[in-house]
């Protein structure tokens, strides 16, 4: 049992009057089930379990989280079952177990809707019970400390997860030790050249920065004690690497010019001393502008808090200064472990109920969103490390990404709060929504009952939660509309058949179209018909008896022909664009193409029967279409590659300035488009609208273009008409 003897070391220093007898239990479990297995850096696999479970006794975790950290390897090697665990650990340590399994199989670079929904899973582990993510956080730091044993893509892979997933969560769950040894694990795998670059010139500067360290430490210590503050300890460590590195890059400067690469920090009695020694710092040193942060009158999301300020100390070398009581420092180091609600019983601190309530809003607001690459923009968006401090006129603290703007506060107050915003305070004046927030504004959001989201919201937001919420309103809003036109097409279609959608529902038919249309409900029924996903044509032939639909169908073709071609030969005028339209296989009938939706090759199309001008062709989700007579519709498609272009109509939305107007030719001509029309005008609110009438090749040219005109930073909106 000599192998479990520093683990039991660890728990006993902390775990008083608890019993350890599960502990050892759990180690022979192990011992036995793990037998000959070996870890990835060639050590035995049991040597990894006491690792993790080593590193969660460390941060004086409860024994049932110690005990799912030696166990969390046992349903991913499969040598054990859940049912098993239950039985012999108990059902709250099987289900820690199990939680951190489900996360662990599925690559995070890998197909997206797959890394999508291995997400999904650590963040309903993770809502369910903290503790998974603690687990995962240990077995994380232990892959990464022994990354060196796999080969440079499975290096690359784990440092680049480590980097953008488990660094954040550590960080968001307040602890920082581990948050900066991940990220320095991380990038030294991920750039190895510059990790190098860095290490060799900080060795090679060791004896320079401790002198300095002892320097400043002095001075500090001697100020301090002047000014009649006893400091508990005074502390200078190294900043972490990857910091430095963000630090050169984000400011483009050369290592040497990087002066706080010490950070010091003060820790004493009380909050009133904390206040006193800032004052003390700055008496001797001129602090740096806008580098002073108050965590202690607003602590941050995660419990963190603190005084910063960054000062020019002895020779003009800026260095960062932190100033906190014990109790902070505690918590700034252990986070979420500080106050461990699963203790013995002890009781959650506010503190801790505002962390993980945040925790689970960030599970919910990304539970909802559905689409795969908007999900994993949101993860990356909510994991941000944040720049903003503001706070809302009763002085709690919302923390943002820089650039947000009052809708991004607004919505990290309530996502009724977003919808609802109309205009803002910030600092007792009235600012425009576009206004980026400093650290310290103090923001008032002014809403209106009557006010909801705009699309041209998503240009000014930071946060993906705004983003989400933002996007989820407009989504719901498009299918409310598509839901109402959907409804009237189809009451107006099965009047025909003397039938209503009521009286459908009630015979039961409705759940045999569905089956037909492919439609989970009937709402999702009416809104694909709105949309024009499910066209009339479908759906009529959907609707009609079966034993009437192949003679209603021959019939209403062959007259539908004999119509084409006495329109044909009434006009006396020959086909026209053959070469780009197929008509079902039947020649000789005049063709053009609608100008009130101008569709293009690649657009879904269908031909309408006109009287005594041959066939029009539209886009199928057309209104114009749509309200017509589905008995003289036709299915058409496109042939070949047509060689000449096609009109089609955009409008333009952006943010009026100079040369707007040329800078947006520009971008068309490069894209080998044509402009054939252009109207502009101006709102007043300063908005440029432009409709313009193109000549494009095909749906895929006009698609190209569109994004290329919505990369343009002041185009706020591009869609055809």
């Amino acid at each position: 049992m000599s192998d479990i003897k520093h683990l039991l070391s660890l728990a006993t220093g902390y775990l008083h009057d608890v019993d350890l007898t599960p502990l050892t239990k759990a180690y022979e479990f192990i011992s036995e089930r793990h037998a000959g297995q070996q870890y990835v850096s060639g050590e035995p696999y049991v040597e990894h379990l006491l690792a993790v479970a080593s590193t969660l006794a460390a941060m004086k975790l409860d024994l049932g989280t110690i005990i799912a950290g030696l166990l969390h390897g046992t349903l991913k090697e499969r040598v054990a079952t859940l049912d098993e665990l239950k039985k012999k650990f108990g059902p709250d340590i099987a289900n820690i177990v199990n939680g951190a399994t489900r996360i662990t199989n599925v690559r995070y670079n890998s197909e997206l809707t797959h890394e999508a929904e291995n997400i999904r899973k650590l963040l309903l582990a993770m809502g369910a019970d903290i503790r998974v993510l603690l687990v995962k956080l240990a077995d994380r730091l232990q892959d990464m400390l022994t990354l060196d044993a796999v080969d440079e893509e499975e290096q690359r892979y784990k440092a680049r997860e480590t980097m953008d997933l488990y660094a954040p969560l550590a960080s968001r769950i307040g602890i920082e030790w581990l948050k900066r040894e991940l990220e320095d694990l991380a990038f030294k795998y991920l750039f190895p050249v510059e990790y190098a670059d860095l290490i060799a010139h900080l060795e090679s500067t060791l004896a320079e920065r401790q002198a300095y360290v002892d320097e400043v430490k002095e001075i500090l210590d001697s100020k301090l004690k002047a000014s009649k503050i006893e400091p508990i300890r005074i502390v200078g460590r190294p900043k972490h690497i990857y910091s430095i590195y963000k630090k050169l890059v984000a400011q483009k400067i050369p290592l040497e010019r990087v002066y706080d690469k010490v950070a010091f920090r003060i820790i004493v009695s009380s909050v009133k001393e904390c206040y006193q020694a800032l004052g003390t710092v700055h008496a001797d040193w001129t602090p740096v502008p806008g580098r002073i942060k108050d965590f202690i009158s607003a602590p941050k999301s995660n419990n963190y808090q603190s005084l910063h300020t960054t000062v020019s100390g002895p020779r003009g070398h800026f260095i960062e200064i932190q100033i906190r009581t014990e109790e902070m420092d505690r918590i700034a180091q252990e986070g979420v472990a500080a106050h461990w609600a699963y203790k013995e019983g002890q009781k959650i601190t506010s503190g801790d109920a505002r962390l993980f309530k945040d925790l689970k809003q960030l599970v919910q607001t990304l539970q909802e969103v559905e689409d795969p690459n908007e999900f994993m923009e949101s993860v990356r968006g909510e994991l941000f490390e944040p720049d903003v401090y503001a706070l809302t006129p009763t002085g709690e603290v919302r923390e943002l990404p820089r650039g947000s703007t009052p809708i991004d506060f607004a919505y990290a107050i309530h996502t009724a709060v977003g919808d609802s915003c109309v205009g803002a305070k910030v600092n007792g004046q009235i600012v425009q929504l576009k206004h980026e927030l400093q650290s310290g504004d103090i923001v008032e959001i002014l809403t209106q009952k009557q006010q909801h989201p705009r699309r041209a919201w998503l240009q000014l937001v930071k946060t993906s939660r705004a983003r989400t919420r933002i996007r989820q309103y407009l989504r719901r809003e498009e299918n409310e509309r598509s839901m109402k036109l959907g409804r009237e097409i189809c009451e107006r279609e099965l009047k025909k058949f003397d039938v209503n959608l009521r009286g459908l529902l009630k015979s039961g038919h409705l759940r045999l179209l569905l089956k037909q249309l492919k439609c989970a409900s009937l709402d999702d029924m009416l809104v694909r018909v709105g949309t024009g996903s499910i066209t009339m044509p479908h759906l009529l032939r959907t609707l009609q008896p079966e034993e009437f639909r192949e003679a209603e169908e021959k019939r209403r073709m062959a007259e539908m022909v004999e119509r084409a071609h006495r329109a044909a030969e009434e006009s006396k005028i020959g086909p026209t664009r053959h070469n780009a339209i197929d008509i079902d296989g039947v020649d000789g009938m005049l063709v053009k193409v609608s100008q009130c939706c101008h569709p293009v090759p690649g657009d879904a199309i269908i031909g309408f029967i006109t009287t005594g001008a041959g066939i029009s062709i539209h886009k199928a989700q057309c209104p114009n279409l749509l309200a017509t007579d589905p008995t003289r519709w036709l299915d058409v498609s496109w042939a070949g590659t047509p060689q000449s272009t096609h009109r089609s109509a955009l409008l333009i939305r952006a943010e009026n300035r100079k040369n707007l107007l040329a800078d947006i030719s520009s971008t068309i001509s490069a894209d080998d488009a044509d402009i054939i029309e252009l109207n502009a005008r101006t709102t007043v609110e300063n908005m440029a609208e432009l409709d313009i009438l193109l000549a494009v090749v095909n749906l895929k040219h006009l698609q190209l273009l569109q994004q290329h005109l919505l990369q343009m930073p002041e185009v706020i909106e591009v869609r055809r008409r």
